[in-house]
């Protein structure tokens, strides 16, 4: 099979055709760039049985790219600000240092998890990324929403159910709500990643998993406090998710001009591109 080496990588899970000419399979011909995994890394995909950084690419599904533009690759900016904006929510969340107050967040959650992430998921977007771009920028407008809640003096929003007959109960009801809708989108998120990597199921799994036990956590609040033990539970989930948010963002920065070492993802085994190794492995033992 002939490849072309590029600085870009093969966002796609078809094997590329055998063919010799052309660019992107444009004109006919069959020969795709390099564009799944790390777009750092000088590798001739066709050569070496090593696979770039498939988590770092923030796209499990089909791609196709639309455009032989050289692009930077927006998700581990996304990534790294989701990731630092969850641990320290999260680290709140488990009540560390006796911290219980989220305000801090705010700052956060507006420039970083929120402004900077949004931009990564429109990046992704020009690139024809539609999973990245639905991923980074509901998160990144996740964050914002989360920040308006919580801004001191600002919306008002959390006083505005302190006048209602049911009091302070009626905003963690309603703040429960709004974390199970993003438990439910994040699900969804989930079963896109089931024919990817270990490292990105992983991602979404404990992102999942806090976002279920801090909706029940408000959900069972009592006189207006959460259910200390359950958002503690939520805490822990969303401490592995910002870990793994950092670690496929390191797989998607880290190459062989810049690192003394790639960073395994681990591809499922049903996954195509643990497929296609393992056909390549046979052909080269023919």
């Amino acid at each position: 099979m002939a490849t072309e080496t590029t600085d870009h990588a093969l966002k796609t899970d078809e094997a590329a055709p055998a063919a010799t000419t052309g660019v992107n399979g444009q004109d006919g011909a069959a020969v795709y760039r390099n564009y799944g995994g790390n777009p750092l890394a000088h590798l001739n995909t066709g050569d070496s049985a090593r696979f770039a950084a498939f988590g770092g690419e923030f796209q499990p599904g089909l791609y196709r790219p639309t455009t032989d533009r050289k692009i930077a690759n927006p998700a581990p900016l996304g990534l790294s600000a989701f990731a630092l904006t969850t641990f320290v929510l999260s680290l709140i969340n488990v009540q560390t240092k006796n911290v219980l107050e989220p305000n801090i967040v705010v700052a956060l959650a507006f420039g970083y998890g929120g402004l900077v992430q949004l931009l990564a998921g429109m990046w992704e977007m020009a690139i024809g990324n539609t999973f990245g771009a639905t991923a980074l920028s509901s998160y990144g407008g996740f964050w914002i929403s989360f920040a308006i809640v919580l801004t001191p003096g600002g919306f008002q929003i959390q006083a505005a159910y302190a006048g209602t007959s049911a009091g302070v109960n009626d905003f963690t009801n309603a703040f429960g709500f709004f974390l199970a809708g993003w438990f439910i989108f994040t699900t969804i998120l989930v079963l896109c990643t089931l024919r990817s990597t270990l490292a990105f199921f992983l991602l979404f799994f404990f992102l999942d998993m806090a976002f279920l036990l801090l909706s029940i956590g408000y959900l069972q609040a009592t006189d207006g406090a959460p259910k200390a033990s359950v958002i503690k539970a939520g805490g822990y989930f969303g401490l592995f998710a910002a870990f793994m948010a950092w670690y496929n963002a390191l797989a998607g920065i880290a190459d062989d001009s810049n690192s003394f070492f790639i960073i395994p993802v681990l591809h499922f085994p049903w996954s195509s591109k643990a497929r296609e190794a393992r056909a390549k492995t046979e052909r080269e033992t023919v």
